[in-house]
């Protein structure tokens, strides 16, 4: 059985626009990975997909080589802290991310 992350052939369209086509890769136990690029290629999208908050239209995410396609977001361990707009503005760096 595979360890970690694998994201395989995943699609996700949002109406007639698709935010990614084809995206695959697997992150190892303990490895370290950054998305880069620009505004609108997929980054969110894709974070928001491993998280389970969006659904891929194909393809299959999964972890320690069981899918993740049903398990809901609270079951995941996944969290997600965006850069901007879901930040409190009256709270400082540590308390938004404890929150």
């Amino acid at each position: 059985m595979k360890n970690g992350l694998d994201l395989v052939n995943i699609d996700k369209s949002f109406g007639e626009i698709y935010a990614l086509r084809g995206v695959s890769f697997d992150v190892d136990p303990g490895e370290i990975v950054a998305l880069l690029g620009p505004s609108g290629c997929g980054k969110s999208t894709t974070l928001m997909l491993i998280a389970g908050l969006e659904t891929p239209d194909r393809g299959e995410i999964t972890w320690n080589g069981e899918p993740l396609g049903g398990v809901p977001p609270n079951q995941r361990g996944v969290g997600l802290m965006y850069q901007d707009y879901a930040l409190f503005p009256h709270k400082n760096i540590f308390e938004n991310v404890a929150f």
